[in-house]
Parts: C-alpha cells; sequence; structure tokens
C-alpha cells in the first residue's frame, strides 16, 4: 500500500478510536473492581489504562506522519525539493520541519513512551503482586459475580474485535505500529477470558483459580515489561535499512501472537531461515510439525489431565479424597494414591496459615500431623531482653477483665458490686493443638477461617472464666488450677462445634496439645503507677540506711567509735536516770567522773573539745595571776616613791603618744616664734630601675 497522508490519516483515526475503547474498558473493570474490592480486576483495569497511552502514542505518531507526507506533497508540487520526498532521506531538511519533526518522534518520542511503560507494568505488577499475594487465602467476594462476569465478558470481546482489526492493519507495512495497539488490547482480553473462565471455575468447583490470578496477573505485567526494556535495547542494536518504519519497544512479541498468530508465525519462519541459513520452513520435518501442531498439543494437554490421577501423600501428612464434592476416603496415610482425574476426584490435605512475629500472613503449609499454635489472646513478646511490664510486649496487647486484689468481690462478700470493681489484665494464652480428624476439619470451614473460628470459640470462653478470677489468682500460685480449668472449658466449648444432622456438635476433629497462661502483665501504663509502689518503698529504705551511715559517720567524728559512743549515751541516760530519781550526790558524782573518764579515752571531736577547754582555762588562769602579781608589784612602788612612780608613768605615756610625731625643741627666750617649713618631695625623679614597693605608691 502506499504511504500516503490518506493512509496515515486512516491509522490516527483507528489510533484515537482504540484509545476510546481501551478509556471506556479501563474506567469499567477499574469502577467495578474498586466497588467489589476484586483485586484481580483491578490488576487488569490498570493494565488497560497502560494501554491507552500506548494508542495515544501511536495517534501521535500516525498524526504526524500524516502532517509529513502533506509536507512532502507541497514541496514535489512547488518543485522545491523533489529528492526530500521520503522523511528517511537526510537531503533538505531545511525546508521539512514535519520531516524533522517525524524523525525525532521515531528517535526520541517512541523510546520515552517505551520506557514510561515498561516501568508502568513493573511498577504495578511488583505492588499488585505483593498485595495480591498477601490476601491469597483470604475468602474471594462473590456478591458482586454478575457484575463482573458481564463487565469482563464485554471487555474480552471488545477488546478482541480491537485486537484483531489492528492486527489486520498491520499486515500493511504503512500501518504496522498499530500491532502494538492491538497487542495492548489482546493482553486485556485474555485476562478478561481468564477471569471469567475463574469465576465459573469457582462456580463448578474449587475457588483455586480465582485466587491465583490475584498473584498470577501482576506476574504477566512485570513479564511484559521487562520485554518492553529487552525490546529497547533490541531495538537499539537492530540493523535497519532506508525506508523500514521504526517499530516502538511497546509492541509486545508475546502478546501480538494473539492479535495476529499469523505475522508473528511467519516473522519466527523468517528468524530461524535467517540464523539457519536455508529455508526451515520448507522442509518436511518443519510442514510436519506444522500440520501435527493441534493434534501435539492436545495429546499433552490428555496427559498432563492423565497425570491427575496419581497423588503422592507426604509422611507428615493425612488426606481426605472426595469425589464431585462428597468424601469418600477421610483418612488417607502417606504413599501413593491412585484416584480419578480431576475434576472428578480431588485429594484435601488440611492447609495451616503460616504466620511471621508480627501476627502476619506469609504463606500456607499442607501439614496434618504438625503442631499448630494460636495466639488466644496476647501475642509472647519476641526478641532478646528483658521482659519487664514497662516494655512493649507486643504489636497489639488483648486485655481481660478481671476482679480487682483485695475488692470485696474477690472475698465474696458484696456480689452486687461486680459492675463496679474491675481490673485490667493483659495474657499470654497460646493454644498448642494438632488435627485428629482431616473429614472433621476440614468439615469446620475455609482454611482461611478455621483458626479465626477456634480462636473466637476459645477467647468467649476465656472472657467469661477470667470475670470470676481477682488479680491475686492469676498472678498468685493458682496458675497451675487455672490453666486446668480453661482447657476444660476451651475442650467442652470446641465439641459444640461441627453439629451433625442430629444437631450435637462433632468436635473440630483437633486435639488440644497444650494450653495455659503462659504470661501475665498489667497495662504499659498502669505497670509504672505498681512500680512506683516499690520504687518508694525503696526509696525508704535508702533513706533509712542513709541515715544510719550519718549517725555512724557522726559517732565516730565525737567518740571515735560507734561502740565507745554507745557507752558514753548509755551513761549519760544512767545520770539523767540518777538525777531525776533523786539519788545522793556521791553517787552523782561518782558517774560523772565515769562519764569523764570515758570521754577521755574518746579519740574524736568531744575529746579535742575537753582538752581545748582544758587548755583554755589554763591559759586565763595563769593570766588573770600574773595581772595580780603586776599589780602588787606596782602598788609597792607607788608606796615607796610616789613622785618618781608618777613621773615615770607620765614620761612612759608621753612616749606612747609621742612615738610618730616630729618634734621641735626650742629657747623660751624667743618672744615671737615662727616655723619656715620647706615642703620636698623626697622622690621627686624616678628611677627606673628602683623597684617600688607597693606600700609606696599612694592610694
Amino acid at each position: 500500500m502506499r504511504a500516503d497522508y490518506l493512509s496515515y490519516q486512516r491509522a490516527t483515526g483507528v489510533s484515537f478510536l482504540g484509545m476510546a475503547i481501551q478509556v471506556i474498558v479501563a474506567g469499567a473493570l477499574i469502577s467495578y473492581a474498586a466497588i467489589a474490592h476484586d483485586h484481580a480486576a483491578m490488576t487488569v483495569g490498570l493494565f488497560a489504562a497502560i494501554g491507552i497511552a500506548a494508542w495515544l502514542a501511536l495517534g501521535i505518531v500516525f498524526d504526524q506522519a500524516r502532517r509529513e507526507r502533506i509536507e512532502a506533497i507541497e514541496s514535489e508540487t512547488l518543485g522545491q525539493d523533489a529528492a526530500a520526498a521520503s522523511v528517511f532521506e537526510s537531503t533538505g531538511d531545511d525546508f521539512r520541519v514535519a520531516a524533522r519533526r517525524l524523525r525525532a518522534m521515531y528517535r526520541v518520542f517512541f523510546p520515552i513512551v517505551s520506557i514510561l511503560i515498561g516501568a508502568g507494568l513493573l511498577a504495578i505488577g511488583w505492588f499488585r503482586y505483593q498485595q495480591g499475594w498477601k490476601i491469597r487465602e483470604d475468602p474471594i467476594v462473590t456478591s458482586a459475580r454478575g457484575w463482573a462476569m458481564g463487565i469482563e465478558i464485554g471487555a474480552a470481546v471488545a477488546m478482541f474485535l480491537l485486537a484483531r482489526f489492528a492486527g489486520g492493519m498491520a499486515r500493511q507495512s504503512v500501518w504496522s505500529n498499530l500491532r502494538a495497539g492491538g497487542a495492548m488490547a489482546a493482553g486485556v482480553s485474555i485476562m478478561c477470558v481468564a477471569m471469567v473462565a475463574a469465576q465459573i471455575t469457582d462456580i463448578v468447583g474449587p475457588d483455586a483459580p480465582l485466587r491465583y490470578l490475584q498473584f498470577v496477573l501482576p506476574a504477566v505485567l512485570m513479564v511484559l515489561g521487562a520485554e518492553v526494556f529487552l525490546n529497547f535495547l533490541l531495538e537499539i542494536y537492530r540493523p535497519r535499512k532506508q525506508g523500514d518504519i521504526p517499530n516502538p519497544a511497546f509492541n509486545s512479541r508475546l502478546l501480538g501472537f494473539f492479535a495476529a498468530p499469523e505475522a508473528v508465525a511467519k516473522s519466527i519462519n523468517e528468524a530461524i531461515n535467517y540464523q539457519l541459513g536455508y529455508d526451515v520452513s520448507s522442509t518436511w520435518l518443519f510442514r510436519l510439525l506444522s500440520r501435527a501442531v493441534l493434534p501435539l498439543v492436545l495429546g499433552g494437554a490428555l496427559i498432563m489431565w492423565g497425570l491427575s490421577c496419581f497423588t503422592v501423600i507426604l509422611p507428615y501428612q493425612r488426606a481426605m479424597v472426595l469425589r464431585f464434592g462428597r468424601p469418600i476416603a477421610t483418612d488417607v496415610g502417606p504413599g501413593l494414591l491412585v484416584k480419578w482425574p480431576w475434576p472428578i476426584d480431588q485429594v484435601v490435605i488440611p492447609v495451616e496459615v503460616l504466620r511471621n512475629d508480627k501476627g502476619e500472613r506469609i504463606g500456607t503449609a499442607e501439614t496434618t500431623t504438625g503442631l499448630r499454635e494460636l495466639a488466644l489472646a496476647t501475642q509472647a513478646p519476641t526478641g532478646a531482653g528483658a521482659i519487664l511490664w514497662t516494655n512493649d510486649h507486643a504489636r497489639e496487647e488483648f486485655y481481660q477483665l478481671v476482679r480487682p486484689s483485695g475488692s470485696s468481690v474477690a472475698r465474696g462478700i458484696d456480689p452486687a458490686a461486680a459492675a463496679r470493681d474491675l481490673a485490667v489484665l493483659s495474657l499470654e494464652i497460646p493454644l498448642v493443638y494438632s488435627v485428629s480428624n482431616v473429614e472433621l476439619f476440614e468439615e469446620l470451614g475455609n482454611p482461611g477461617v478455621r483458626d479465626d473460628l477456634l480462636r473466637a470459640t476459645a477467647q468467649r470462653e476465656i472472657m467469661q472464666y477470667m470475670a470470676t478470677l481477682s488479680v491475686d489468682d492469676i498472678l498468685g500460685p493458682r496458675r497451675v488450677e487455672i490453666n486446668r480449668d480453661l482447657t476444660k472449658r476451651i475442650e467442652s466449648a470446641f465439641a459444640q462445634l461441627n453439629p451433625g444432622p442430629d444437631g450435637k456438635g462433632r468436635g473440630p476433629g483437633i486435639q488440644i496439645i497444650r494450653l495455659g497462661v503462659a504470661g501475665v502483665h498489667p497495662p504499659k501504663k498502669v505497670a509504672q503507677d505498681f512500680e512506683a509502689v516499690v520504687g518508694a518503698e525503696q526509696n525508704r529504705q535508702s533513706k533509712i540506711d542513709r541515715a544510719r551511715a550519718d549517725a555512724i559517720k557522726t559517732l565516730t567524728d565525737v567518740a571515735g567509735s560507734v561502740t565507745l559512743s554507745e557507752q558514753i549515751i548509755v551513761a549519760f541516760d544512767k545520770l539523767d536516770q540518777l538525777r531525776e530519781g533523786g539519788a545522793k550526790q556521791p553517787q552523782i558524782n561518782e558517774q560523772e567522773f565515769a562519764i569523764q573518764a570515758l570521754l577521755d579515752q574518746a579519740g574524736g571531736s568531744a575529746a579535742g573539745l575537753i582538752a581545748q577547754a582544758r587548755a583554755d582555762r589554763w591559759l586565763r588562769h595563769m593570766s588573770e595571776r600574773a595581772r595580780s602579781e603586776r599589780y602588787a608589784g606596782q602598788l609597792a612602788s607607788f608606796l615607796a616613791a610616789p613622785e618618781i612612780f608618777k613621773a615615770s608613768l607620765y614620761f612612759d605615756a608621753l612616749k606612747v603618744a609621742m612615738a610618730d610625731s616630729r618634734v621641735y625643741i626650742t629657747s623660751d627666750k624667743i618672744p615671737d616664734l615662727r616655723v619656715t617649713t620647706q615642703l620636698f618631695d623626697r622622690q621627686s625623679g624616678t628611677n627606673v630601675f628602683t623597684e617600688v614597693k607597693q606600700e609606696d605608691v599612694p592610694n
């Protein structure tokens, strides 16, 4: 077909039509998935939304190619550059603006869009895969099954017709890039068909396909994203001939097989012939295989279906065989099991839900004889380190209401106060059990709800039983009795599960291995108040010890030793008793002498004070005696020569008064005495080599 502007104009219209159809399909799938919480439908809707970008990019490039063709016609008409009729020739570019833009789109725009589409597929696929893997065991919501199948069938038909229409047009080289949009539409159609098939399977049989699609479809998106980047790298190194139209990297070869299988098969034949160097597709073996490919595929599928007749039961498993949903063998041991093929016979092995330390579901395991554990209350703390009441014990704690310690209800005095006296405790109660009857355990419920049903039943009994106990009962020595009573109550409650035809419970088909209270602690904020009481007691004891230490230090400083100080204190007490009892003075004196003897023996501050007092008394006594003797001598001198004694005292006083005064001696014959004084500073000059003393510096 000739590459004129009308051809590109038609391709542009088809591209925008495909984008509009893809927008409607993506909006319908995403809206339904958001309302019905359908994880698989949301994944397909997001994939359809990414396909909108592919159709938009194709429409933009085809429209630019149409403009380039119009520009080329105008150039030929004006005769400006006849050699520039092709966009892939390098002459005449100064006058071919549309051609330059088209080449830029092939070299830059297509790669950028391809990288964005590939990155979007990988990101959405990885995110949806993680979410799907976490919820793969959750119950499937089938309340909107009619809407789901209607929307999915409509989307599958619309996308299939669009893919076939685009693939048919892509047979022409000028429209070859439409194969990329058709591949996106074919991918949405295939995924919608897979979801419809899973819904039908869920109606007539197990819901495993619906669960698998929750993480299989995101894995397909990641594979398609990786293929886009691989195509991008291969397109860089692919040899090109003049006139070739560049192929966008988001053109998926995997999905293109469903959009235009004849074109993909032709490409595979040409690639094989090119690599081997001769026409392999013309050989008899290749033609035979091409004619017998359908019988071979059907034969392989039949063999695979026949292999479902054989199942191996592992040593740690016990199985149950169902025929059209009804059990025909309820306890099959380990070994090879031969049965009718699927879906006539099915082998059911109880599934254990595996959880991590945070209680999050991380997977499942098919096991029967293994031990399973349920946390009926607060989970046991994990990790190394001391486990204290003030620590964070678990991600989420569950509290039980019990009777407070020492309350009237706990003593059984006032039962009417039960609504007023309550205490809160966090209990760690693990339940370890094993499956004893596969049929009863399977009839208990789906694998995702069995543990929840057992946990809810046991928690109801725990709540009722704990309401009859007090804090002292749980924290005290009754732990063994409590565990025994609790096990009996929960076993009786489990026996009421799985009602039979007569209405009586047949039990869940499990055996309780271990059940009991493994740990108890109050709420974290209450634990601090509880420890405050213990801290206050310790603070009181520390103050007593500190006071005793201060007493020992004081007594040691005063008396030299604690023993001697205690003896002195006893002696003083005895002295007080003698004085108060009216004892005679000789007895009191004798006791005082005894105290004095003890104080003399003491080597502390008391003995030092007594010695200092004795020294001060002796000094004062000798001073006063010296004054007395000096006065007697002065009196004798006065009596011997009164005038001389007075003159002596006078001159002594005058000497003391004039000690620091300047005296001028003159004659009394001078009638008018005048003193002329010349005041000179003796240190008017300065000698830098003479040290000036501090006392010589004037203030």
